[in-house]
């Protein structure tokens, strides 16, 4: 069954978005990339993937009325992203594929490749790239990474929620939200022996969502992305700077690969 891809456009109420404000824009999402808003962008990739329902969650009017011209139905975003994807999930139900609208280098492909290779059983899975893949696609990258027993790895902003037995899922990012400033409060989620486990180097990231997923009563799990691209979002002006670069640079990469010009 082909998911409904619900793309999140939201803002933190009183605090300016850098990017935005760097472009003199209301929303970072309006951005442009190559001459194409980077919501734009998110939501041709999902096409490309074949997914035709696609729902923005967001309170900007601006972003608003673009996710109307692109063909796609708004949801008003709620207080915080698990909020808006509880209310999404409430409307829509399952399967959900779940991304940001500043993943302004998403392609089809990667969705594609990541629905694929979700193992079946999977309630909820998250797509992560490790250390290496991303370092290899774009040397001097700075993200942040998760370090465990198979590597280091860092999140891609592509979320599953496969099935309606996700909705624990939801919760727990909810509560991760609301404690988010007493990280005590979430370690404890996890559970002493999973933490004793992660301190001594002895758990994988499939081993952490294995155990998180059955103390809410669901099976989780991770997928490596195929492409180290796939973790790198707009957060910060240097970002967009990197993106853009990116960017300009394939279709020179491509006419390389492929010989373009030569005779």
């Amino acid at each position: 069954m082909t998911p409904t891809a619900l793309v999140l456009a939201g803002s933190r109420p009183g605090v300016p978005d850098p990017v935005a404000r760097a472009e003199g824009l209301s929303h970072k999402s309006l951005v442009e990339v190559d001459g194409q808003a980077m919501l734009a962008r998110v939501v041709a990739a999902v096409r490309e993937a074949g997914i035709i329902a696609c729902v923005v969650a967001t309170g900007d009017a601006q972003v608003a009325a673009l996710a109307a011209d692109l063909g796609c139905e708004v949801l008003p975003s709620a207080e915080g992203p698990s909020a808006s994807v509880a209310a999404a999930f409430t409307r829509y139900g399952a399967p959900m594929l779940v991304t940001t609208a500043d993943h302004a280098l998403l392609e089809g492909r990667w969705i594609a490749g990541f629905l694929d290779d979700t193992p079946p059983g999977a309630d909820v899975a998250v797509l992560m790239a490790r250390r290496e893949a991303i370092e290899r696609a774009m040397p001097g990258s700075r993200r942040t990474y998760m370090r465990f027993a198979d590597g280091e790895w860092s999140g891609c902003n592509l979320f599953l929620l496969a099935t309606p037995r996700a909705w624990p899922a939801i919760e727990t990012w909810s509560a991760v939200e609301a404690d988010r400033k007493r990280p005590w409060r979430i370690a404890m989620r996890l559970g002493l022996r999973t933490l004793f486990d992660y301190a001594r180097g002895r758990l994988t990231l499939n081993d952490a969502l294995a155990r998180l997923g059955r103390r809410v009563g669901l099976t989780a799990c991770a997928v490596p992305a195929r492409d180290g691209l796939a973790a790198v979002d707009v957060d910060k002006v240097e970002d967009l700077a990197d993106v853009r670069r990116l960017v300009a640079a394939r279709p020179a990469i491509t006419c390389i690969s492929s010989g373009c010009g030569s005779t």
